[in-house]
């Protein structure tokens, strides 16, 4: 036989929900990070000059503590949702992990360059010229790419496509918004690699048009696993009729 009760043991549907109300926090955590660390780092990212100036380097320094933070949720929500993703397709669940855990990676690499810059600028403390200043710009393109390459395409592939997929397939939440992921994940990486080569600009609104069914699913996800938990007749099958 190859059903999920034949492969798996019976788990507690409670401590399912245990998980998945988890999962949900720390995917909601994810937006509570990384959305004060893109303000916070306004200084670094959008003057030219910083690296010469006075600076606002504790502000750019709570950033990239918030930015941290939110790798390590990141690599949290594949992690605790593995056990119950493995028993639809184990591959592909150990994909996702690896891509979120590329992607946190990818994302600590940009960490590493806004601090950086703010070293620099007080080792130089004001001086240093031009030099200076086009090293400070070459480290936020450091930065940019970083997003492009992590938070936009890897999260479009991982959260998107392979975790829209495991819990379409699964109807563990509703699949109308499974398919959210499923469709706007392929969509974020194709507007990220549009982006890469040149098409338009990585802040335009085009980019952030066809990034915005991927930001929906992904917050969605988090706000339904927290309040409501897996469905009712997917949690079932998970649990072989236990609990």
């Amino acid at each position: 036989m190859t059903t999920t009760e034949s492969r798996t043991p019976d788990i507690p549907g409670d401590a399912i929900q245990r998980t998945a109300r988890i999962a949900g926090a720390w995917f909601i955590l994810t937006f509570a990070f990384s959305i004060p660390a893109v303000f916070l780092y306004d200084p670094v990212l959008n003057d030219a000059d910083y690296i010469l100036g006075a600076g606002a380097d504790t502000r750019v320094r709570l950033g990239a503590l918030l930015e941290i933070l939110t790798a390590v949720a990141n690599i949290a929500t594949a992690l605790v949702l593995f056990p119950v993703l493995k028993r639809q397709s184990e591959s592909i669940a150990l994909g996702y992990v690896g891509l979120r855990i590329v992607e946190s990676t990818i994302i600590v690499m940009g960490i590493v360059s806004v601090l950086a810059i703010v070293a620099l600028r007080q080792d130089l403390a004001g001086e240093g010229g031009a030099d200076a200043a086009l090293i400070g710009r070459s480290l936020v393109a450091v930065k940019d790419q970083t997003f492009l390459l992590g938070p936009a395409f890897c999260a479009g592939l991982g959260n998107g496509l392979l975790l829209g997929y495991l819990m379409y397939r699964s109807g563990l939440v509703p699949r109308r918004m499974a398919l959210i992921g499923l469709v706007g994940g392929p969509i974020a990486c194709a507007t990220a690699t549009a982006v890469l080569f040149g098409a338009y600009e990585q802040q335009s609104p085009v980019n952030f048009l066809f990034t915005a069914p991927e930001i929906v699913w992904e917050l969605s996800l988090g706000i339904w696993l927290v309040t409501k938990g897996f469905r009712a007749g997917a949690l079932s099958a998970e649990t072989g009729g236990a609990g």
